[in-house]
Formats: structure tokens, C-alpha cells, sequence
């Protein structure tokens, strides 16, 4: 499990911040017939939400709350959960990629948390969750260059790896993933988390054939 730690200045304008870790061995599948059945459930489901009403789920309402908070306009850097409801809502469905990929928009649409996921030994060394800096260099998966400036970011020895607006290419699952590290984010503090996290774990091991998963919450 890799040591994660916040930053004060998110702390200072998030105070109620909470991370979810969870970390695990995964087996890659291009598909998976039993996860694309869930993930058509939970498409259905949020398929009868009205579109304005998006943004009052708890957890998404929080973290556009944060962005704010951090000077940042949620309108214009979408977190992944907000970003991935309104696709669905709008009939856009959501990418097939892999199991891996998969699961992980599976757990966000479920939860209404944002997640990032990581291969695990990408990462080097200890984690800071911090602000972007001032032309701090960043290619978002599917976006290219990105600015990060004051958003939030999770930063390795080799600099900012994620974000809750859009994970790098540079720590992205590929098929030659077998350690995966999740990072749930809970922006507004909400009740019974670590359950939460029990229950995105469950996930991966019904899809992504682990045997078991590490969690912690910080």
C-alpha cells in the first residue's frame, strides 16, 4: 500500500476531505459479459435522473463545493463522477475500455465518488495530494496537455500523476497491469465510507479476479 498524505492547502479549504485507498492484485480482460451487465443496470438506473438534478448528489455536490473552494470552476473541469452521469443521461453510455477501466466507472457511478486508478508500479514513491502548480507539465488521458494550475492533484517523486478532473498517461492501466491502486475521493466527509470502500473492492473482486483487496481511509 502506498503512503498517501494531504496537503495543508487543501486541508485549509477542504477540511472535511477524506481519502479511500485500496490497493489489490487484478488479472486484465478486454471484456468482461457479467461486468458490462452491471454496468448496463446502473446506466438504467441513472438514465431517469433528470440532468439538473446531478449536481444535488451528495457526493458530486461536494466536490464541486471543493473545487471552489480551490478556485476552480467545476463547469469548466468536470470531476470524473459528475462527468461520467451526464454522459450517460445524455445516451453517450459510457467507453468500454477494459475490466480495469471498466470497474473503476462502474464503482464512480455507483458511489457518486470520483476514483482514480493507477497502475500501482507506476507510481515512485510516496504521494502528496497537493494543488497544481504554475506550468506544471500534465497529458490527461483523451485530453493532451492540460492545465493544472490549482487544481487538485496527486503528485509521486516524479510529479503530478492524477487528478479528480482526469487521470495521466503516465500512471494509466494498460493490459500489463497487475497491481492496482484506487484513490477514492470524498471531498464532503460523508457517512459510512469505509463501507463504501468495502463495497468498490467487492467490485473488483467479482470483475477483476482478485482474491482480495487493502483498504484504508486517511
Amino acid at each position: 500500500m502506498k503512503v498517501v498524505r494531504i496537503s495543508d492547502n487543501i486541508k485549509n479549504k477542504v477540511p472535511a476531505i477524506k481519502l479511500g485507498l485500496i490497493s489489490g492484485k487484478v488479472i486484465f480482460e478486454k471484456e468482461n459479459p457479467e461486468l458490462q451487465k452491471a454496468i448496463n443496470e446502473e446506466i438504467e438506473r441513472i438514465s431517469s435522473i433528470p440532468i439538473e438534478k446531478i449536481k444535488d448528489i451528495p457526493q458530486i455536490y461536494s466536490s464541486r463545493e471543493a473545487y471552489k473552494a480551490l478556485g476552480k470552476e467545476p463547469a469548466r473541469y468536470r470531476l470524473s463522477a459528475e462527468a461520467l452521469h451526464i454522459r450517460i443521461i445524455k445516451g453517450k453510455g459510457i467507453y468500454k475500455i477494459s475490466n480495469l477501466v471498466d470497474t473503476i466507472n462502474l464503482a464512480s457511478i455507483k458511489t457518486g465518488f470520483s476514483i482514480g486508478g493507477y497502475d500501482e508500479e507506476k507510481i515512485e514513491g510516496d504521494i502528496l495530494f497537493d494543488l497544481g502548480k504554475t506550468g506544471e507539465n500534465y497529458e490527461a488521458i483523451g485530453r493532451g496537455k492540460m492545465n493544472i494550475e490549482n487544481l487538485p492533484v496527486f503528485r509521486d517523486e516524479k510529479g503530478a500523476f492524477g487528478s479528480p478532473t482526469s487521470d495521466s498517461v503516465r500512471t494509466m492501466i494498460t493490459e500489463k497491469t497487475s497491481q492496482i491502486f484506487l484513490i477514492v475521493i470524498n471531498f464532503g466527509g460523508h457517512e459510512n465510507f469505509k463501507n463504501e470502500l468495502i463495497k468498490i473492492s467487492k467490485l473488483f473482486i467479482d470483475f477483476c479476479g482478485s482474491k482480495s483487496f487493502e483498504s484504508i481511509i486517511i
